[in-house]
């Protein structure tokens, strides 16, 4: 089996070949076809790649290949977003009458969907404490079909136990679709833990430059082409330049990644030391209660941690405005450096109780980036020297 760096060079060579060595654009709406025989099977074939772009396209098929081979799946499709993955999944997966397990701690939209859209179309659902593997257990019904899980997750680190949750599911006939965003496939291999889908906010690391909005889902190839017949009506599709892009910052996530998780770690130890800060949430610590688990299902920790500072919200805003290399904002895995306040970027996703449940008020999300080590704990233990005063960590 070729190494993750070589997959994510050739794993597309076969889809579209052509004597260029970088893979051309196919900016079209729509292909044509030789005969009407070819026609009608372009016009059924899930997931296909020239009959007309809201069906596939060719920078479509070489962005899932390199993920299928990466996850370790059968076979991958793409979203115009990582929410669109997800809802896109969701909505081919369950029905109403049906039952959805989830996390607390997970990504905002992701709750919001938990909480908000799915109970709108008649499918119940549950939050548990996944830091607790026996809390699945007692949250399964009769009507439940779906355990969506997220590891780490965003933005508390947390880890979910995917080889235990993954066991119930299927002793249950239930499916299990895990978030890698924070992960990736280069840290953590849900499928091989037993999971069934996955899926990413592309956006993130698998681009890489913060030039794109994408999303992928990884998986066997029956469960796609469900989730693709919906994605058929929804038309969230992927435009070719971005799906193109998207292939293009896949190539170097094996050079990104060992970086991101080497900053990720070096800043989670040093600000774990600082006054000012009440708590760091990075698995890549001793300190992390699940640590051990991070690292039995994990390769490397990733570039994100959460710091919860002493001060509270006001602190935490405040210390954001003091970074240099770190830039507010809502995303992460880019080859820069992104901070920002959960409590305040979630009031449109969320209510203030349902933020106040979530995440603590004075917890940063910094995300690392490609920049040099040094400077990044340099940065941060600048802007927390800044914030702090002896009565905030009193």
């Amino acid at each position: 089996m070729p190494g993750n760096s070589t997959l994510t060079v050739h794993a597309d060579r076969e889809i579209h070949p052509s004597r260029a060595v970088a893979p051309p654009i196919y900016q079209t709406a729509a292909f044509s076809a030789e005969d009407g025989e070819t026609f009608a099977r372009g016009a059924v074939e899930p997931r296909g790649k020239d009959f007309y772009t809201r069906f596939g396209n060719p920078n479509h098929a070489q962005v899932a290949a390199v993920v299928a081979a990466l996850e370790g799946a059968e076979a991958a499709m793409v979203t115009a977003s990582g929410m669109a993955a997800l809802t896109t999944a969701v909505l081919a997966l369950v029905s109403a009458g049906d039952h959805v397990i989830g996390q607390r701690s997970t990504y905002g939209g992701t709750g919001s969907v938990l909480l908000n859209l799915l109970p709108r179309l008649g499918v119940s659902t549950t939050q548990v404490d996944q830091t607790d593997p026996e809390a699945f257990a007692k949250a399964l019904t009769p009507k439940t079909r779906l355990i969506l899980v997220e590891s780490p997750s965003n933005p508390l680190l947390q880890i979910t136990d995917l080889c235990a949750v993954a066991d119930l599911a299927r002793a249950h006939d239930v499916l299990t679709l895990a978030d890698n965003t924070f992960a990736t496939p280069l840290n953590s291999r849900p499928a091989d833990l037993g999971i069934d889908l996955v899926w990413h906010s592309a956006t993130k690391y698998l681009n890489g430059h913060s030039d794109v909005s994408a999303g992928v889902i990884a998986g066997p190839a029956e469960l796609l082409d469900r989730i693709w017949d919906v994605g058929l009506l929804t038309g969230a599709t992927l435009g070719p330049i971005d799906a193109w892009l998207l292939l293009r910052g896949m190539r170097t996530l094996p050079l990104r990644v060992p970086r991101h998780n080497a900053n990720g770690l070096a800043l989670a130890q040093a600000l774990s030391e600082h006054p000012a800060v009440a708590k760091v949430h990075y698995p890549g610590l001793a300190s992390h209660p699940q640590h051990k688990l991070a690292a039995r299902q994990m390769s490397g920790f990733g570039g994100a941690l959460g710091i919860e500072f002493t001060g509270g919200f006001e602190t935490a805003d405040a210390f954001l405005g003091k970074l240099r290399y770190s830039l507010r904002s809502a995303s992460l895995g880019g080859v820069e450096s992104l901070a920002v306040h959960p409590a305040s970027m979630w009031r449109g996703m969320l209510s203030e109780d349902q933020i106040a449940e979530s995440v603590p008020l004075g917890l940063v999300r910094l995300a690392a980036g490609t920049e040099d080590t040094a400077d990044l704990v340099a940065d941060a233990l600048a802007a927390a020297d800044a914030v702090h005063t002896p009565s905030a960590s009193a």
